[in-house]
C-alpha cells in the first residue's frame, strides 16, 4: 500500500461536518438530480434524449417543490406550537 493509498483511506475515517445552515440545503439538489436521472433510466423502456431530459426535469422540480412544501408545513406547525 502506497502512502497516496494510506492518506485516502485515513480520509473516510473522519466524518463529514454538514452545518446547520441556509447555504446546507443546497447539498440537496445534486442529491435530488441523481436520484431523478437513476429513477427514470430505470422506469422509462426507451430512452430518448429529449423526452428522458424532459422527464427528469419533471421529476426533479416536482421532488423539490414537494419538500419545500412539506418544509414551509413543518415550519408553520412549529411555530404554531411554539406560540
Amino acid at each position: 500500500m502506497s502512502i497516496v493509498d494510506a492518506f485516502i483511506l485515513a480520509s473516510f475515517t473522519v466524518p463529514e461536518r454538514i452545518y446547520v445552515n441556509p447555504q446546507s440545503v443546497l447539498w440537496l439538489l445534486p442529491l435530488v438530480a441523481s436520484i431523478s436521472v437513476v429513477y427514470k433510466a430505470t422506469k422509462i423502456p426507451k430512452i430518448k434524449a429529449v423526452s428522458f431530459v424532459k422527464e427528469v426535469v419533471i421529476l426533479f422540480g416536482s421532488i423539490v417543490v414537494f419538500m419545500l412544501v412539506t418544509a414551509i408545513v413543518l415550519y408553520v406547525m412549529a411555530w404554531l406550537v411554539t406560540e
